[in-house]
């Protein structure tokens, strides 16, 4: 099987020289690699195509923009974040970016190679962490509690914006909820028009950052 080619920006030389060793056993080749933020977008198309690109966010300003501008680049590759903060703010913006992953630099060598493997096949992968994160910040308030600005989201909603949080299918959330599949679909839809998402991942991310954590465990 022929070993996936990965494009890695990080500042830290130690920790690039060190993956590279480790990867080589997982069948991954980091082809490409460099320590400068301003010639990241450069090395990156130098040469073949990457299949993947890590990027540590790490004195990176607006990230943002950094990741749209290497996503309209190397429009065929999977940009992954490899951080080791767990940031909702620069996740956030990573899946605004329309990164593939964020992953955390403390995981095992199997779970990062694993990751990767899914991210390739083209699912979305994010920190375990995230979810032990999402229960500490628990939701103690009603619905007519909510701040002004979630005003627009009824209890309903918010119910199944928890269940996102948990990553469940629509047929899950239809369970649990005791509803039909297709009512889910109905207030998803509605749900995401009004706090302007895009899928079911930005929306979970967005019920992260504003106060609606899973509290119905």
């Amino acid at each position: 099987m022929p070993s996936v080619s990965i494009a890695l920006i990080d500042a830290n030389n130690l920790f690039r020289q060190g993956l590279k060793a480790l990867f080589a056993e997982q069948g991954f080749c980091i082809t490409k690699e460099t320590s400068s933020l301003k010639a990241a977008l450069q090395v990156v198309l130098e040469g073949d195509a990457s299949q993947v690109i890590l990027i540590d966010p790490v004195g990176i300003g607006d990230f943002t923009s950094f990741l749209k501008s290497m996503k309209m680049a190397c429009p065929d590759a999977h940009v992954v974040v490899l951080t080791g903060t767990l940031d909702t703010g620069i996740m956030t913006q990573a899946i605004e970016a329309g990164a593939d992953g964020f992953l955390m630099k403390d995981m095992s060598m199997e779970a990062l190679a694993q990751s990767l493997r899914l991210v390739m096949m083209g699912e979305k992968v994010f920190p375990s962490a995230l979810a032990a994160l999402l229960i500490s910040r628990r939701l103690t308030g009603t619905a007519a509690d909510l701040p002004a600005p979630h005003k627009g989201v009824s209890q309903r909603e918010a119910q199944i914006l928890r269940c996102l949080q948990n990553g469940n299918s629509n047929k899950v959330i239809a369970h649990h909820l005791q509803i039909t599949e297709a009512t889910v679909k109905v207030h998803l839809k509605s749900l995401l028009r009004k706090i302007d998402a895009s899928n079911r991942t930005q929306a979970a991310i967005w019920g992260l950052n504003n106060g609606f954590a899973d509290a119905e465990r």
